[in-house]
């Protein structure tokens, strides 16, 4: 499975113009597929087409399933198989009804922006069943300096490209625990997510997000959906984002560097 691809490229300076190759991030688009029991048989449903970079597509898809309200937990999923190389199939278990009906989601999703499929605003707010404002976990500032850097030295797609987002899941040590790089920077958090769930530690209560752009409502829904109560962003969040996050009781910090960082709210959580 290919996640980057050379192509030769020219390459113009103020000292003219000469061929070099480059490596570029693969982007394309993987099918998710939902097989569930309805009465006496079994029924295979599509229920979204992403763009996405190859890899960890079995985790990218439950957290796609688990953040749009489909399942709770793992062991709502009976198998996860690849049927080709971008189609991958969730088969549910004999007792789990999803209502599909509630998924009010075009089948396309951009790399880009998740929420764009919505078909209505209302469908936005999916149901978030693990509580945000519980978390207890706090951190010092001094911590949250060191970020950016232990996220940027495992970020070993964007090396190569230049050209993906990445979410990483530290604890409140600042240990790094886990980094997913995507073209989509809600795939990225999908994957970090599903990973979560396949190993049952939802909810991620005692956990730090960070992502590597900016902060949108999809990625600060997606984040209350796993129960995170500390998100940090090296961009801007939007104003939405920022709604949602005080609405779910999350710290969400946006523009990290090495020296200094915004506070949108949460505050309490960290130290001086």
């Amino acid at each position: 499975m290919l996640i980057t691809k050379s192509m030769h490229i020219t390459k113009y300076t103020t000292e003219g113009y000469k061929t070099e190759t480059d490596e570029l991030a693969v982007e394309e688009p993987l099918e998710i597929r939902l097989a569930f029991q309805s009465g006496l048989q079994y029924v295979e449903k599509s229920i979204s087409i992403t763009m996405r970079t190859p890899g960890n597509d079995e985790e990218l898809a439950m957290g796609f399933l688990f953040t749009e309200g489909i399942i709770d937990n793992y062991d709502q999923i009976e198998t996860v198989q690849s049927l080709e190389e971008n189609i991958i199939i969730l088969k549910l278990a004999d007792h789990v009804k999803p209502d599909i009906d509630k998924l009010q989601r075009n089948f396309y999703t951009s790399s880009s922006c998740g929420v764009c499929g919505k078909s209505s605003i209302d469908a936005i707010h999916t149901l978030t069943k693990n509580s945000s404002d519980i978390g207890t976990v706090e951190v010092h500032s001094s911590l949250l300096y060191k970020l950016p850097s232990l996220l940027r030295h495992n970020q070993y797609v964007f090396d190569q490209t230049g050209g993906l987002h990445a979410s990483a899941l530290f604890n409140p040590k600042g240990e790094l625990l886990m980094v997913r790089e995507d073209v989509g920077r809600h795939n990225a958090l999908d994957k970090i997510i599903g990973a979560s769930l396949k190993n049952r530690t939802l909810p991620l209560t005692d956990h730090l997000l960070l992502l590597s752009g900016r902060a949108s409502f999809e990625l600060v829904q997606k984040s209350a959906m796993a129960g995170m109560v500390f998100m940090v962003a090296i961009g801007a969040p939007s104003s939405l984002a920022v709604s949602l996050a005080k609405e779910r009781g999350i710290t969400l910090v946006g523009f990290l560097k090495s020296d200094r960082f915004n506070i949108y709210c949460g505050s309490e959580r960290i130290k001086n």
